[in-house]
């Protein structure tokens, strides 16, 4: 998706605390200037996924896109770091929206927890021991129990995330499914997860919760002594992010799968 040559005129430069991306910030800013992001046309954030993650939140209800540079480790967020033709690459990028996951968590004294992933929802065990879980599916039981290190609700742009760690498929954007994915399953021990329609509502109640603890994950952000946990897709919650040309999400989801 292309403009003019001033689609992007008003950049926002924003940086994680590391040094190489702290480093960025003051070249980019030098050579180009920046705006507050209030008053921006575009984010530009430099980091690492992690890094993008927290900008998408932060920039929740704002009508700028954001375009990531990497200067952490993996990058599947990010487009490559150059200090040259910056708006020329923004003017020229493709951009790619996607909606993220709703959360409810209730923890063992009744308080409801909530969060929204670009990436997944994880439940983890919190203890030595698995956790036990049961897993609805629109209201229908679907597994009576699971017992694991944890499980996980990923999106399209986060399959490729903790959810291909834990063996869970890639999933290609625009094709409307959500992967739950079981992480160290021992029972029943060849249940790896399933693909639902992104339009589902997956319920986790956690068995034998006092004995087996568990925790909720949200993009990184944890609620303790979950009980259980509710997941649902947010279509009405968009999140644009941009890709230089030829190097979209899209592209990188399936360059994933022939590595």
């Amino acid at each position: 998706m292309t403009g003019g040559m001033n689609r992007f005129s008003r950049v926002c430069f924003q940086a994680s605390g590391e040094e190489s991306a702290q480093a960025a910030l003051a070249a980019l800013a030098e050579r180009y200037g920046g705006v507050a992001p209030e008053a921006a046309d575009v984010i530009v954030a430099l980091g690492g996924d992690g890094f993008m993650l927290q900008t998408l939140h932060a920039s929740r209800g704002m009508a700028c896109p954001v375009y990531g540079m990497n200067r952490g480790t993996v990058g599947f967020l990010m487009n490559d770091y150059a200090v040259e033709a910056v708006h020329e690459r923004l003017n020229a990028a493709e951009m790619e929206v996607i909606h993220p996951l709703e959360m409810r968590a209730y923890d063992r004294e009744g308080a409801v927890h909530t969060g929204l992933a670009i990436n997944e929802v994880s439940l983890f065990r919190a203890g030595a021991q698995a956790i036990r879980l049961s897993i609805s599916v629109d209201g229908t039981e679907r597994l009576p129990e699971l017992k694991c290190d944890g499980a996980l609700v990923a999106t399209p742009a986060g399959s490729t995330a903790y959810n291909l760690s834990a063996d869970g498929p890639i999933i290609p954007l625009g094709s409307n499914v959500l992967a739950l994915t079981a992480i160290a399953p021992s029972r029943p021990r060849r249940w790896r997860g399933a693909l639902l329609p992104s339009s589902a509502t997956v319920e986790f109640c956690v068995l034998e919760a006092e004995k087996r603890p568990c925790m909720a994950d949200v993009d990184g952000r944890s609620a303790h002594e979950i009980v259980r946990v509710i997941v649902r897709s947010k279509p009405s919650i968009s999140h644009t992010l941009l890709f230089d040309r030829g190097y979209g999400l899209q592209e990188r989801l399936l360059r994933e799968q022939f590595v």
